[in-house]
């Protein structure tokens, strides 16, 4: 290998060291997001009706945040288990990392700027069914870990969806839509929750990205 091409694979391969490294290059996710065909059958055996009870929603009805381990709660845990070089201190809050937020695709370097979502917002739970659980089965939900309901993304971008479901609101970053209906997906499809009509075509719609 001569002077010159011995160079240019070096730069290369430094190259791709740095992308490996840059926050939001490989990006974290929660678990268990299934498979666009999954995702599409267990899309077709939801149940399709009105959202109801909506003007008895309370957010306190879904308990949260709750102790994990330790001193670290859940939104702690999120950010633990999604960021980049996260250190904590001895109360488990994080005081260095960067966090990629999948649905704008910023990145932050300050824990302060990252919401923890739903990614099924807990008034939309709510509204599909939740509002017949047991006050022990909302905490669960809402402190999921287990799937891919709770994502760490940019503050404002958590605030703009609010409780929106994805006829009314999806990710600016259009590629993620795809895994964004996978996960919404999964979530109705694992705690039983109906979907409503304009709901599931959008659904339908995104999977058609993937």
């Amino acid at each position: 290998m001569n002077r010159a091409v011995r160079a240019a694979a070096v730069l290369v391969a430094a190259t791709s060291v740095i992308l490996a490294l840059t926050p939001g290059a490989v990006q974290a996710t929660p678990p268990n997001i299934p498979s666009a065909t999954t995702a599409a059958s267990r899309l077709a055996t939801l149940t399709v009706a009105p959202e109801s009870h909506s003007s008895t929603y309370n957010r306190d009805l879904f308990p949260h945040w709750i102790t994990i381990t330790g001193s670290c709660n859940t939104r702690e845990q999120v950010l633990k288990r999604d960021g980049t070089n996260v250190v904590v201190n001895s109360s488990c809050t994080p005081t260095s990392g960067s966090w990629y937020s999948p649905y704008d695709g910023a990145t932050w370097t300050a824990a302060s700027d990252v919401d923890i979502d739903h990614m099924v917002p807990l008034a939309e739970a709510w509204a599909s069914g939740a509002w017949a659980w047991t006050t022990a089965k909302r905490q669960t939900y809402a402190n999921d870990l287990g799937g891919p309901e709770l994502w760490a993304v940019t503050d404002n971008v958590n605030q703009s969806k609010g409780d929106k479901d994805p006829a009314e609101w999806q990710p600016s970053v259009s590629s993620f839509r795809c895994t964004y209906a996978r996960a919404w997906i999964q979530v109705k499809y694992y705690y039983a929750l109906s979907v409503d009509s304009a709901e599931k075509s959008a659904l339908q719609a995104m999977l058609n990205t993937c």
